[in-house]
């Protein structure tokens, strides 16, 4: 577990209420409405897809609030229908979950989760997933960054 600071960055984004197994298709739909809408923008990638939850649920039928975001450069006198917001600096608890995504849950939050609990730290309620290297649906390695905010 590393404590670190998150930087501030400007997100192209969509947000949800959703269930943890809706995510897979609604990210899929979504990432290609949000590369099209910067194509039209001519809005610049800054750093890899995040996906942010406010209070996670720990079970597969519980709706949560959920956000798709990309950052971005410029958009100063962006016009569209998606979301341009400046995501402020967050102190969080991070670790880096490499290998399938069938094993996230148990191999990246579970023990993340654990140490944050034996810590003398709190959540906030915010999470965030950092996709640094994604290899598609189904691929068998991915390197995906795990975000718990932590409370003051």
């Amino acid at each position: 577990m590393l404590i670190k600071e998150t930087d501030a960055m400007r997100v192209l984004s969509i947000g949800r209420r959703l269930t943890i197994p809706e995510v897979r298709a609604e990210s899929a739909a979504l990432a290609l409405r949000i590369e099209g809408e910067m194509e039209r923008t001519g809005l610049t990638p800054a750093g890899p897809w995040i996906f942010i939850a406010q209070s996670l649920p720990r079970n597969a039928k519980t709706l949560f609030d959920w956000r798709i975001c990309r950052p971005v450069t410029g958009g100063d006198d962006y016009r569209g229908d998606l979301d341009l917001i400046d995501l402020e600096p967050i102190m969080v608890a991070s670790a880096r979950h490499q290998g399938p995504m069938r094993s996230l849950f148990t191999q990246g939050y579970a023990p993340l989760v654990t140490a944050i609990e034996m810590s003398r730290h709190n959540f906030s309620g915010e999470s965030r997933e950092i996709y640094h290297r994604w290899a598609g649906q189904g691929a068998r390695y991915h390197e995906i960054e795990i975000q718990f905010g932590l409370a003051n």
